[in-house]
């Protein structure tokens, strides 16, 4: 495979194990400060805590044996004690909202049942680009382009239809279109665009040649090479940092960095959304970029932003 992809573990994580460190923390401080007010408290009663108001000869045993409270004994003043409560209240509520915020957010029912299709339509081995072999739509790190790009242009329905544009299924292509991409993926069947194995089949396809470009046949017979986005040096230096290119006969030139940083691939996913999506708006490229983004993290204020418009029904004019 031509391209490599990095798994990323979103600072979630790591905010959490913070927060379980600072609770900790503050636990101890917090324990502390309650034994010293139980001490100060029996001292200033004139005894021990939990006990009984010692006789003077019990007092003079103890001074005795073991002198007189340090003076260097740590102490809470009773600012501290009241500034460690509040620390441990607000620690609490931050990790209530974390835990609303992200652990109980997911996404709708239908990405599973995408995810489940789009893992039967990557078993197809042809669609990788040709002759280039790029497989971003179906790396295991990145497949979530499909599910992403369903989501903002279907809501998942594989029996969606739009009379504007004539398109049907998962895939923003015209059905003609999508015969035509079908016929190179060798289906062991007529394509149907209303099949959602099929549909991302095609659409994985239709996105890795986006990517990685094609060499076709013209109608005199020769090769034409078609570029993809990786295609051109100035994409490459937002994918990658590196305008370099990989260029060899008859093939599409590529970026010779892999695209693996998560900037460079969010970059990349938006200029795959609008070429894939033909006029669509830059703010819908950026939208699916996000959902590519937080593909484990739907908890994110943006997303949950982007599933409310796209799951509102629309009212009628």
């Amino acid at each position: 495979m031509r391209t490599y992809f990095e798994h990323n573990i979103g600072p979630q994580d790591h905010r959490l194990a913070d927060l379980r460190h600072r609770t900790t923390e503050l636990e101890r401080e917090l324990s502390d400060a309650r034994r010293s007010l139980e001490r100060e408290l029996a001292q200033s009663a004139g005894r021990p805590a939990g006990g009984q108001l010692p006789s003077p000869d019990e007092r003079t045993k103890v001074l005795v044996n073991h002198g007189r409270r340090s003076a260097y004994h740590r102490r809470f003043s009773r600012g501290r004690k009241i500034a460690i409560g509040t620390a441990v209240v607000a620690l609490l509520a931050s990790i209530l909202v974390l835990i609303l915020a992200g652990g109980g957010a997911s996404w709708p029912p239908s990405v599973a049942t995408v995810q489940a299709e789009a893992a039967s339509a990557c078993q197809n081995p042809d669609v990788k680009s040709e002759p280039g072999q790029v497989n971003f739509a179906c790396a295991t790190a990145t497949r979530q382009i499909l599910w992403a790009f369903a989501l903002m242009t279907s809501t998942d329905d594989p029996d969606f239809a739009d009379a504007k544009t004539g398109r049907l299924g998962l895939e923003p292509i015209t059905p003609a279109q999508g015969g035509v991409v079908a016929w190179s993926l060798n289906l062991h069947h007529p394509y149907s665009p209303a099949d959602p194995v099929d549909s991302l089949e095609v659409a994985a396809r239709a996105i890795n040649n986006i990517i990685g470009g094609a060499t076709v046949t013209s109608a005199d017979g020769r090769p034409v090479v078609q570029p993809g986005l990786e295609g051109y040096a100035a994409n490459c230096v937002r994918y990658t940092g590196s305008a370099a290119l990989l260029s060899r006969a008859g093939f599409p030139s590529l970026c010779a960095r892999p695209v693996s940083s998560p900037a460079g691939q969010a970059a990349l996913v938006a200029d795959v959304y609008q070429k894939w999506l033909v006029g669509a708006a830059p703010l819908a490229a950026q939208d699916a970029a996000v959902l590519f983004e937080n593909a484990s993290n739907p908890g994110d204020p943006r997303v949950q932003a982007i599933l409310t418009q796209l799951l509102t029904p629309k009212l009628s004019a």
